[in-house]
C-alpha cells in the first residue's frame, strides 16, 4: 500500500510550480505571483476569509497555465493575442482533471472574460472572483519592469479606473482603488519576497496534500511540461509509466513504485526554462544550446527540492541524465552517489525516447534499442541490472509504456481542440 503519511504543504507546491512555468524568461518572472497577490490583497479587503479565497489563490498562480509556449505568453504578457481566451479554454481543461481544482478551473476559464461579456449579476461569486482574477492580470501586465514601481503606479491606477463599468465591474474597481492606496502594497508587488510572502501570507500556508493529491498535481504539470510540444506531447507519461513497471519488477515497495512514478512525471518539469526552438530543433543542438539544454535537470532539481517532502523524488527527477562514470549533468554524480531510483529513472527516460519519435527521427526498433542499451552499459552510463530487466521483458514494458501514452496523446489531441468549446460552463450564468 501507498505510504498515506506522505505529505507536502499545498501552497509550497502551487507555488513552486507556478515559479517553474516563468522560469524562461526574466520578462515573464513572477507575474502570476503578482498576480495572485494583487487578487489576494483585493479578496481580504473584500472581506473573504483565507478560506473562501483558496481557489481564486491558486487560479491566480496558475492562470496562464494554458498558455502552450514562451512565445504565446509573451503575446498574451503584451496582449498580441487576438483570442485569449483559448489559452483560458486550454487552461481550464488541464486543470478540470483534478476533482478538487475544478473551482480554480473555472475563474481560469473566464480571466479574460470582460464585464460587457457576462451576461450574470456581479453578486455570482464566479463573476466576482473571475473580474477580479482579471483585474489582477491587468494591473501586473501593465507594471513596467524596468522602472521603480512608484513611479508608475499613479498611471496604472488611472488606467484600470477607466475600465471601470465596460471591461471591469465598478465596485471591483473600487477593490483596487482601496487596496492600491499605499507604496507598501505597491513594493509588496514587486518585492523579490514575494514567494515567501504569499507563502506565509498566503490561503494554503496550513494546507497540506495527502500522496493521491500530489500525484495528480504531478500529472497535472506532466502535461503542462509535455504539451509544449507535439515530439514531447507523451513523454513524460512514457517515462512514468517505464520507470514504475521497471521499480516494480525490479522488487521496489509498492510505495516506492508510486513515487518513481511521480518522479517520472516530474523529470523534465526544467524543461519549462528551454525555448521551443531548442526543444523542437530538427537537427542537432550546437553547443550552446545544449548547453541551454543541460540546465533543465538543474531547474528540475532546484523546484521540486524546494517542497518539503519530495526531496527523494526531486533527486530521482533530476538524475535521469546523470551517468555512472560521472559524465552525466548537470551534477557528475559518480555510480557511488547514484541511487537506485536515480539509476531506474535514467534507464526509463532513455529507453522511452528512443522508441518515441523526436523532431530529427522516427522511433527506433527493437534491435536498435536493445544495442545502444547493451552499448550505454558498456560505457559505464547506465546500470546493467536495470537494463537487464528492460532486455528480459521488453514486451510487457513496451506495451505498458504505448498505453500510458496512447492516453496521453488522446488527451493531448482534445486539448489542443478546447477552443471549440463554449466559453461558459455555466448555462445560468448567461440568462
Amino acid at each position: 500500500m501507498i505510504n498515506r503519511n506522505l505529505m507536502v504543504n499545498l501552497g509550497g507546491l502551487v507555488l513552486a510550480l507556478s515559479d517553474a512555468m516563468e522560469l524562461a524568461s526574466n520578462y515573464l518572472a513572477q507575474h502570476q505571483q503578482r498576480t495572485a497577490f494583487i487578487a489576494l490583497e483585493m479578496g481580504k479587503c473584500f472581506g473573504w476569509s483565507l478560506r473562501q479565497m483558496e481557489d481564486l489563490f491558486i487560479a491566480a498562480l496558475l492562470h496562464d497555465i494554458g498558455a502552450i509556449s514562451l512565445e504565446e505568453k509573451i503575446q498574451i504578457h503584451n496582449a498580441e493575442i487576438n483570442n485569449p481566451s483559448e489559452h483560458c479554454l486550454r487552461g481550464e481543461r488541464l486543470l478540470s482533471t483534478a476533482e478538487w481544482l475544478k473551482p480554480s478551473a473555472c475563474l481560469i476559464r473566464n480571466h479574460h472574460t470582460d464585464w460587457q461579456t457576462w451576461k450574470a449579476s456581479i453578486e455570482d461569486t464566479i463573476v466576482f472572483k473571475s473580474q477580479i482574477l482579471y483585474l489582477a492580470d491587468c494591473v501586473e501586465r501593465m507594471i513596467r519592469r524596468e522602472y521603480f514601481i512608484l513611479h508608475q503606479q499613479q498611471d496604472i491606477i488611472k488606467r484600470i479606473a477607466a475600465m471601470a463599468g465596460s471591461a471591469i465591474h465598478p465596485r471591483v474597481v473600487d477593490l483596487f482603488l482601496t487596496v492600491s492606496r499605499t507604496e507598501e502594497f505597491w513594493l509588496d508587488v514587486v518585492s523579490h519576497r514575494l514567494f515567501s510572502i504569499l507563502l506565509n501570507r498566503g490561503p494554503l500556508k496550513m494546507a497540506e496534500i495527502e500522496f493521491d493529491h500530489i500525484a495528480t498535481v504531478a500529472e497535472l504539470f506532466r502535461n503542462v511540461i509535455d504539451f509544449r510540444s507535439r515530439f514531447t506531447a507523451t513523454h513524460s507519461s512514457g517515462v512514468a509509466a517505464s520507470a514504475s513497471i521497471l521499480a516494480r519488477i525490479f522488487g521496489l515497495t509498492d510505495t516506492e513504485v508510486q513515487l518513481m512514478e511521480v518522479a517520472g512525471d516530474l523529470h523534465d518539469l526544467g524543461k519549462l526554462a528551454i525555448p521551443n526552438s531548442i526543444l523542437e530543433k530538427p537537427g542537432s543542438l550546437t553547443a550552446q544550446e545544449m548547453a541551454v539544454m543541460k540546465s533543465h535537470t538543474y531547474y528540475t532539481y532546484t523546484v521540486v527540492h524546494s517542497v518539503d517532502g519530495l526531496q527523494r523524488i526531486a533527486e530521482w527527477a533530476a538524475c535521469h541524465h546523470e551517468k555512472l562514470d560521472g559524465s552525466g549533468y548537470p551534477f557528475h554524480c559518480t555510480s557511488a552517489e547514484l541511487s537506485t531510483g536515480a539509476r531506474i529513472l535514467a534507464v526509463a527516460d532513455t529507453f522511452t525516447a528512443l522508441a518515441e519519435d523526436r523532431p530529427y527521427r522516427t522511433g527506433m526498433s527493437r534491435d536498435d534499442i536493445v544495442q545502444i542499451l547493451k552499448n550505454l552499459v558498456a560505457q559505464n552510463a547506465l546500470d546493467d541490472k536495470i537494463v537487464r530487466i528492460v532486455l528480459d521483458n521488453y514486451g510487457e514494458i513496451l506495451e505498458y509504456v504505448c498505453r500510458h501514452q496512447s492516453a496521453a496523446k488522446e488527451f493531448y489531441e482534445n486539448w489542443l481542440s478546447s477552443s471549440a468549446f463554449p466559453l461558459f460552463d455555466n448555462p445560468e450564468l448567461l440568462v
